[in-house]
Order: C-alpha cells, then structure tokens, then sequence
C-alpha cells in the first residue's frame, strides 16, 4: 500500500527514445530516474556553478538526445521561482507545519561518526522513497510530500533535498520567523536501498526526555543551546494521533482550523512563528504542571505538553537557554535561524562543493551582458549650461550642452568659429568655462561697464 501511495507522488519516467535506449548506461540512469538537469533533444545542457545561467549549445543533428551533464545540483532561478509557490501553497493550505517537519525529518537522519554519503543520513532528499515514508517517525509525512511534488513537477531543474529544505525554510519565514541563512546544492539519493536505517529521530515520549534529546541530537553533532532553539518550533503546527499517536483528535484551538480541522497544538496561535512556546512552558513550570501531568491525563488540556518539552525547563543546562527565549524573543530568533541552517545542511553533498545562497543570485544574464549601472547625477552648474536628465538619456550619466558662444555675446547671434574659440579661450582665461562659472564681483563689473561705455561715449563723441 504505501508502495503504491509513494508511486503516486513520483513522477512518471519519460519513454526512451531509440537513440537514448542506444546512449550510455548513465543516460538509461537517467532516463528511468528523474533528473534534476532537464534533458532537451538536440542540445547538451551546462549548468554554471551558481546555478544561476545555463549555455546551450548544439551536440548533434537530427534532433540527437545527448548525456545531460549537469554542474550544480538544483539551478537556482527555478528554485526562486519554486519559493514563490510555496508562499503560494502555504497561504492556501496552512501546510506551514508539516513542510517543516519534512525538511527536519529529510535532514534528522544524520549521523557525524559515518563519513561516507550517503550512509550518513542527513539532507538528501531519500524521504521521498518508500523504506523511509514507512519509519514510524515519519507517519503522515506522505501528505506533506504530495502537496510539494507540484512543484517539484513544475521545476524538476531542482533536487528533492534543496526543495524539502526550500519548504521548511520559507514556512518559517512565512510565519513571521526569522530569515533562515540557507545555502542550496544539495544533491539527491537516487534508489531506495540508499535509505538510512529507522530509529535515528527523536522519539516524543522516552523514559529519560533529557538524555534521549542529547543522544539524538549530539549524534548529529548540535549542541544543548541548538536542542533548545530547534525545540521552539513547536511554536508551529499540532500534534494529532492518527499521525504522530500523540495529542487530542481537536481542541477548542484547532477545531475550526484554518486549514484541515483538528490535532493539539502546543500553542494558542499555533501558525505564528513566536516566542510563546517557552512562555506557556514557563508558565507551567512555575504552576508545577510539566511533567507531573501524566499523559493519559494532558488529554484534558487544551495545549500539549511532551515529556521532551517538559525536559527544556526541568533539565539544569537546557533551562538556561529556555528561559532565555522566554525572556528575550530577538535572542531565540538569532539562535533558532543558525540551528536551523545548521541541521538543513547535515550530511548533505553539495554541488558546487561550497552550495549558493539564493540571496547572492540577482540575474540569469551573463556577467558581461548585464547594463553597468547609471553614475550619480552631477551637482547643479551654471544657469546658463543645460543639462540631460537620466530619464531623459534611458539610464545614462547626464552630459552637458554642447559650447554655444552666442549664448555668451549681447545680441545673441550666431558667430564664426573662430570667433567663438576666442570668445571662449578668453572667457576661461578669467576662470570660468561653461561647467564651471566665472567667480565675479557684481558691483565692480558693473562699474567696470559703466566706465567701459563711457569711454567708448567719449571715442565717439570725438
């Protein structure tokens, strides 16, 4: 059953055509897996190593299907426009939880003591495969992934893993979280043995919350600060039984939705990103109510407690960061975003090696081809030289008005050029030119004039 459940979100493998059934064995590889480099006839596809351009060039005639060779795991304009579809997909269905618990889920796997990849777990994208889906932790997960493999669809330029991380990242941030400092590049798991063992995420309720917290996530390499930061996404989403076997079928918090009815949330606002989670849990701890409460009898209350949330305040070195967050909302933000960007990259293979941050990708342009950027507008000048605009010059610098020297004689008439070169070599021989005006006196040029026609007054008067 979930084989078949698992088949129904995958996409279907194009039919081979005979050229590529005649191609290598990793274009039959290819060609029974989806890729995340789309192949087109006729053309071999390069992706840059930011993802962010491709080159196209002929590698065949006759419509020739040619080895796809792809030099970055996901092309990073297809992501960009991936995340604007889940912004889309999360105000329409409220799936802000469960895409969350996707990524944690994909990436949780990880275990630092094993090198190779991709026996060491972590963000690989192999939740997507039937072993995995059927792990115990991961019940329900199956509704996140068919509400993500539109998408997927849509732009299959890009891996499974960066999407689940994509989807967790943005959830938050679409909550009014913190900005999530993501890097992408992941590259996929390709077949189902590639799955990693079950018991490598956290269970809910163990006999020592503490310990089970810390041996989990030690095992991924976090520390007790990153437990307690991740732990405050439960700010987010309910728990329900049909799913996880924890919480209540419906609270008077969640009876009425949004989104799907029903489930126990652990907070009142449970699709807000806040700090709320560690003031509830505050509240409790001091009314003495964490793990007192037996489970059986939590049933009762609207607002869940886990024994592993209870740990946070009762266990002396998480305490510390609890009440900290409880405290101060900017500093869990901080914290939370790091944790977050932390444990989506465990035991991922990037490719380029380094990854890319979709923050750094502006254009798809080439280098080369991108317009440089219009210079500053100049200060005022003189009223007597006109100047261009930038509108006015499509984006370029404004230049000045060619010289006229009419502008610079009485009668305003058109001179000779010779003329005009005199009239200007004596005009700049008093300091000026027409970008620069000619420092004056006003009161002493007008004496100056006024001598000037008298003295000529007097010549012809003569």
């Amino acid at each position: 059953m979930a084989e078949r459940l698992a088949a129904s979100f995958l996409p279907a493998a194009a039919s081979p055509s005979p050229s590529a059934r005649r191609a290598t064995v990793a274009a039959a590889a290819a060609a029974s897996f989806p890729s995340s480099c789309p192949a087109r006839a006729g053309l071999r596809l390069r992706c840059s190593r930011s993802g962010s351009a491709r080159r196209f060039s002929k590698a065949g005639g006759r419509g020739a299907l040619r080895v796809v060779r792809c030099m970055a795991a996901s092309d990073a304009a297809q992501l960009k426009s991936a995340r604007e579809d889940i912004k889309d997909l999360l105000k329409t269905t409220y799936c802000h939880p469960i895409m969350v618990r996707l990524g944690w889920h994909d990436s949780g796997t990880y275990d630092k003591n094993i090198e190779e990849w991709p026996q060491r777990g972590g963000a690989d994208g192999s939740l997507r495969f039937e072993p995995e889906l059927k792990h115990g932790a991961n019940a329900g997960l199956i509704n996140a992934l068919k509400l993500i493999q539109p998408i997927k669809d849509k732009y299959p330029g890009i891996s499974y893993a960066d999407l689940f991380q994509l989807a967790s990242a943005t959830a938050i941030e679409e909550a009014g979280g913190p900005k999530i400092p993501m890097k992408y590049g992941r590259v996929d798991v390709t077949e189902p043995e590639q799955c990693p063992p079950e018991g490598r995420l956290p269970d809910a309720g163990p006999r020592d919350p503490a310990g089970h917290l810390r041996e989990v996530f030690y095992r991924m390499g976090l520390d007790d600060k990153e437990i307690v930061a991740l732990s405050g996404a439960h700010t987010l989403g309910r728990a329900r039984p049909d799913r996880s076997g924890w919480g209540k079928p419906e609270t008077k918090y969640t009876k009425d939705g949004p989104g799907e009815p029903g489930g126990q949330s652990w907070t009142v606002e449970w699709l807000k990103f806040d700090n709320s989670y560690f003031k509830l849990l505050t509240t409790l701890q001091d009314m003495k109510f964490l793990s007192q409460i037996p489970l059986e009898e939590q049933k009762e209350q609207d607002l869940l407690v886990l024994p592993t949330d209870a740990a946070l305040f009762e266990d002396p070195s998480f305490k510390v960061y609890a009440e900290k967050y409880a405290e101060d909302q900017e500093a869990f933000f901080k914290d939370y975003a790091e944790a977050h960007a932390k444990l989506s990259d465990l035991g991922a293979k990037f490719d380029p090696p380094e990854g890319f941050s979709l923050d750094d990708v502006t254009s798809d342009e080439p280098a080369d081809e991108k317009k440089e950027e219009a210079a500053p507008t100049p200060e005022p000048v003189a009223a007597a030289v006109a100047t261009a605009t930038a509108d006015d010059n499509n984006g370029a610098a404004p230049q000045p008005e060619p010289f006229s020297a009419a502008k610079y004689s009485y009668g305003k008439r058109e001179l000779s050029d010779s003329m005009k070169q005199k009239i200007r070599a004596e005009y700049e021989g008093f300091g000026g030119s027409p970008d620069k005006p000619m420092q004056s006196n006003y009161f002493l040029n007008i004496m100056i004039l006024i001598a000037g026609l008298a003295f000529l007054t007097s010549l012809v008067g003569n």
